[in-house]
């Protein structure tokens, strides 16, 4: 009976994959234009964001890695190794930065939640092992949330 059980435990680990979620945070300044446009065309789309003294947010990140559980460690992933590359490619990174100005990954590219989602996915994913799937969701305020890829 005992082996039938461990038979079945490793069938669910190698078939099933899990997700595994890290929440991190960071505050950080931005500005929202484009310098193509006009002042007055980037105050009509981006309203208050486009101040030219920049505003900020208390971001919240919810990292998830989707793969299947390692039967010999019974982790999908360390943790511990994701909150370093959390702690690598986002925190030390973006927390109490101007990200239109401190952060090159921004230097050309408008730093909107839908962008800096983007980044963050991409910084990640070059740290991961090609097996995992990878979802970030970025919420900008309680009520606006980004997440990429969708």
């Amino acid at each position: 009976m005992f082996n039938i059980y461990i038979f079945i435990l490793n069938n669910l680990r190698n078939d099933l994959k899990t997700a595994i979620i890290r929440k991190a945070h960071f505050n950080a300044a931005h500005r929202l234009h484009n310098p193509h446009w006009s002042e007055e065309k980037n105050r009509e789309i981006f309203g208050k964001c486009n101040n030219p003294n920049f505003h900020g947010h208390n971001y919240v990140l919810e990292v998830k890695i989707i793969g299947e559980i390692d039967p010999k460690t019974g982790y999908v992933m360390d943790i511990k190794e994701l909150k370093e590359i959390i702690k690598d490619e986002v925190t030390d990174k973006y927390d109490h930065k101007n990200l239109n100005l401190d952060v090159t990954d921004f230097a050309n590219l408008n730093p909107t939640a839908e962008n800096i989602s983007a980044v963050i996915y991409r910084n990640i994913k070059n740290r991961l092992n090609e097996n995992f799937e990878l979802k970030i969701r970025l919420y900008e305020t309680e009520r606006n949330i980004v997440e990429y890829p969708a």
